[in-house]
């Protein structure tokens, strides 16, 4: 019982907050939350740079074709980093929770799951960065096949990316379409 009488009075203190102020507060919190899902992207790449140095050390003949293979990867791994860039923006300079009506812990917790859930591309940029490093090592290995494992590569980092493109729909649709104001 002791537990519930702090989350009440927490409860309460929150919404003793200016709402504009609580929301935009949030919104800052939630921003930064969503930057989270650029380390997926780092560790992605990291590992795609690692495999490309480690494919034209062991074949330098295939260096271009390893390169051109590691740099394309790596920039879509980036995606997911580039996602959550996105919503975060729209939480600090174009947040359309702000202007909504409806309960403030409603509104302010919508904000925070926006960011939280740009997290998730932290998967999707590893995964990503992994075909990546294995479609720069393949190439350095055989370079007669680079159309052939650049397409396999791409298409492996499509799917990679689908649940960073679900966290994107949530986060939007928390921000502009939040099916929770409809059941105040």
């Amino acid at each position: 019982m002791q537990e519930m009488d702090f989350i009440t009075r927490f409860l309460y203190w929150l919404v003793s907050f200016d709402r504009k102020a609580l929301i935009l507060g949030a919104s800052a919190i939630a921003a930064g939350l969503a930057m989270m899902a650029g380390i997926g992207p780092g560790i992605g790449q990291g590992y795609a740079a690692g495999k490309g140095a480690e494919a034209v050390g062991k074949n330098p003949k295939t260096s271009k074709q390893t390169t051109v293979m590691m740099l394309l990867g790596a920039a879509v791994a980036e995606t997911s980093g580039i996602l959550a860039l996105v919503v975060a923006l729209i939480l600090l300079f174009g947040n359309p929770v702000v202007s909504q009506q409806g309960s403030v812990l409603v509104l302010a917790a919508s904000v925070i799951g926006a960011g939280l859930s740009m997290i998730a591309g932290i998967g999707p940029g590893i995964g990503q960065g992994y075909a990546a490093g294995k479609g720069a090592e393949g190439v350095g290995k055989r370079p007669e096949f680079q159309s052939t494992i650049m397409k396999a590569m791409f298409v492996g980092q499509a799917v990679a990316q689908t649940t960073g493109i679900y966290a994107l729909v949530i986060s939007l649709v928390l921000l502009f379409a939040n099916p929770l104001m409809n059941l105040l």
